[in-house]
């Protein structure tokens, strides 16, 4: 069996993201579970300055590699952004984690609640690598708007 395209991954990810309140809801709650989890992940220590957050980003990345070079580098970007991000709050007097875990909680509960309106069950349910789609969907289509091919 041949192995997925990005776009075969886009179009079967597609299905249950045609309500426009749905993909709106995921526009805001896409990116910030991506960032809570690089957030919570960072608090995690591996070896010397390298976090849990920075493994899983190299897998990640390896995997949207493998389907895309060009997302793959703008998925990197997000996460750089997302780790500095997290570098930020945690100067914050309320603790990263609690923080990070309250976004998480939050974007969450409004997927669950876009699907609700979809009236589809999220793609994850069915394949857990469309938990890695989702990010690689919404920035498809910032490439689109860019003009940029992936």
């Amino acid at each position: 069996m041949a192995q997925k395209t990005i776009q075969d991954w886009f179009n079967e990810y597609g299905e249950s993201h045609q309500n426009p309140t749905n993909k709106l809801i995921h526009w805001i709650c896409v990116p910030s579970i991506f960032f809570s989890i690089v957030c919570l992940f960072s608090l995690v220590p591996v070896a010397g300055v390298l976090n849990l957050a920075g493994i899983l980003m190299i897998f990640a990345t390896v995997f949207y590699a493998r389907l895309s070079p060009k997302l793959a580098i703008g998925l990197l970007l997000f996460y750089f952004i997302c780790f500095m991000g997290a570098i930020a709050l945690s100067h914050l007097p309320v603790a990263l984690w609690k923080t990070a875990l309250g976004i998480f909680i939050l974007a969450w509960l409004g997927q669950f609640y876009g699907h609700q309106i979809e009236g589809k069950k999220p793609s994850f349910l069915k394949d857990v690598q469309f938990l890695l789609i989702g990010p690689a969907w919404l920035l498809g289509f910032v490439y689109q708007r860019l003009g940029i091919k992936y």
